[in-house]
């Protein structure tokens, strides 16, 4: 009885107020949020680090600022709903680069197709989630440019937190519908653009699949909210209800 209350009394994950600070400063996303939210972030990333094991390969070393910076980054998509977006993986897997994958699809003539995708990061339903560091480090060089791989990667755990990666992460019920219908609209519509050549003022992988989009979507939320919500107004405002007012929000 005396170790499981001491196990129910351990103090809550805390970062130092040195890291913190040096992180919140160098991080434009951080840097950009409000006393409070930023307040909500250290704690969201200090959870995130206590639950999730971050493994460096292929030689690529982490120090400790690095780290919470990572987690930060991958924190920022829960800041409204909360730390249970951590629920059902355990482990941040970090390449020094992309990051080569051997995908395999048997069409509907049942000829089987093998070939080599080169990420920047992937997000499994159950298992880890994997960044190229390079492109994290570009993002952070150039963060109003609609892009954070960690946000998107994030994005596809939060979607699949209902069990099924769909592009509609769990919402209340009246809530979903909408959702679901204004994301739908969006995306065909996107698709039409994509499909008949014509640029479009987000990035074309958004029309690879619903899932896709509602992440390529939550990158421009936090990165380049203008853009997002003079091209898709609605999905905008879906995504503000959802994460909270973007970093990067004119105020």
């Amino acid at each position: 009885m005396i170790g499981l209350l001491r196990r129910l009394r351990r103090p809550a994950p805390f970062i130092e107020d040195v890291l913190w600070h040096a992180v919140r400063t160098d991080t434009a996303w951080t840097a950009a949020l409000d006393d409070a939210r930023a307040d909500r972030l250290r704690a969201l990333t200090a959870r995130f680090l206590h639950e999730k094991t971050i493994t460096p390969l292929a030689g690529l070393k982490l120090d400790d600022a690095q780290r919470v910076q990572l987690a930060a980054l991958c924190s920022l998509p829960l800041l409204e709903f909360g730390e249970t977006g951590l629920r059902g993986w355990s482990q941040l897997i970090v390449y020094p680069d992309a990051f080569r994958v051997q995908r395999t699809h048997t069409d509907a003539a049942g000829v089987l197709h093998e070939w080599e995708d080169d990420l920047s990061g992937e997000a499994w339903d159950q298992g880890p989630l994997i960044l190229s560091w390079a492109d994290v480090q570009a993002d952070l060089a150039e963060p109003d440019a609609g892009f954070c791989v960690a946000v998107h990667e994030m994005a596809h755990k939060l979607d699949v937190l209902d069990g099924e990666l769909d592009g509609t992460p769990p919402l209340p019920r009246e809530w979903h519908a909408r959702w679901a219908r204004d994301f739908q609209r969006a995306y065909d519509d996107f698709c039409m653009q994509v499909d008949l050549g014509r640029e479009t003022a987000l990035d074309p992988y958004a029309a690879e699949a619903p899932e896709e989009f509602f992440a390529v979507t939550t990158e421009y939320h936090f990165s380049a909210p203008d853009v997002l919500a003079a091209s898709l107004p609605k999905v905008a405002e879906h995504l503000h209800r959802f994460y909270g007012p973007s970093p990067f929000a004119r105020r």
